[in-house]
Formats: structure tokens, sequence, C-alpha cells
């Protein structure tokens, strides 16, 4: 068995945003920010055995429409993301496109989320991924169990006071 890291000597070399003086979780304070226009865009996808990707492809999957549901879930999931992530902030959604497309090995999944606030989107846009994903998969399950989710990750992001940045092997 493992002990937990020690707050106190690790906030001496390090400062932790989210851990207060005695080392326990907080979300960081972002009053004082002044908003500024934000996106955020992330990636993943479903790998799905052969015959599944042939009925995504000529629509004859029994729960229906899977992108049309997964492109909604994504959408929902970005805008619940403070409720599933403890220290996220409430901010406004302006903007969350979620598209999906069916690729031989299975769909892929890029969702990109704006806002006009005070922190980014990161989370709401990775959020965005993983829930259309599970959409997928719940949509497809019933044809094969064995579907799974692979390499949801941020691509870029824009805004804030660290600027634009860009997965290096995006670039």
């Amino acid at each position: 068995m493992t002990s937990a890291p020690d707050p106190a000597a690790a906030s001496a070399s390090v400062s932790f945003t989210h851990l207060d003086a005695a080392g326990h979780a907080r979300m960081v304070d972002v009053t004082e920010k002044q908003p500024t226009v934000r996106s955020a865009t992330a990636r993943g996808s479903v790998r799905c055995a052969e015959h599944v990707v042939a009925a995504l492809r000529d629509g004859s999957v029994p729960k229906g429409d899977v992108l049309a549901v997964a492109r909604i879930a994504g959408i929902a999931g970005a805008k619940r993301t403070p409720e599933l992530l403890p220290l996220a902030h409430v901010i406004g959604v302006h903007g969350a496109v979620v598209d999906l497309q069916i690729t031989d090995t299975g769909v892929d999944i890029e969702a990109t989320v704006r806002t006009a606030d005070r922190t980014g989107v990161e989370m709401e846009a990775l959020t965005a991924v993983s829930v259309a994903a599970l959409a997928v998969v719940d949509m497809v399950k019933g044809l094969d169990k064995s579907t799974s989710i692979a390499d949801v990750r941020l691509i870029a992001k824009t805004g804030g006071k660290s600027g634009a940045w860009t997965r290096p092997e995006q670039r």
C-alpha cells in the first residue's frame, strides 16, 4: 500500500492551483479575471468491429441514427461538464460543434467548444467527445460488446492567459 503524498511538502516546491494551504481541494477563484473569447477542440474515436462499421454505414443499427444521437449527447455533455467534474467552473457554453465520421475502424469524433468567459473550455470539449463516444457505444453495444473508446485528447485551445496551444503532432 502506498501513502498519499504530503501536500505541505509538495507545496514547498510546487504551487498547486486546486489545493488550499492545508492541502484540501478547492475551486480556483476566477472572479477577478476578465472574460475573453476562448475555444478548445478535442478528438477521440470509437473502435468497432467490421460488421458494426457496415451497420453504421448502411443505417441498419437497431437503435436508430447513431451519429445524430451521439452528436446531441456530446453537445449536452459539454453543457453539463461542471456537474461531472467537481472543480470545473460553471461557464457559458456559447458554441459547441460535435462532428462524427464513420471510418474503416469505427467512428472518429471531434468537438469544438467556444465561450466568452473567465476560464477555458478544454474540459467541455473533452467531455463532449467522451459523452459522444459513450453514446456511440450505447447505440451499438447490442451488435458488439467489444466496442471501445480510444485516444480522447485535447487537440488545440485558444484564448486566456496561456494563449493558443496546438498538440505538437497536429501542427
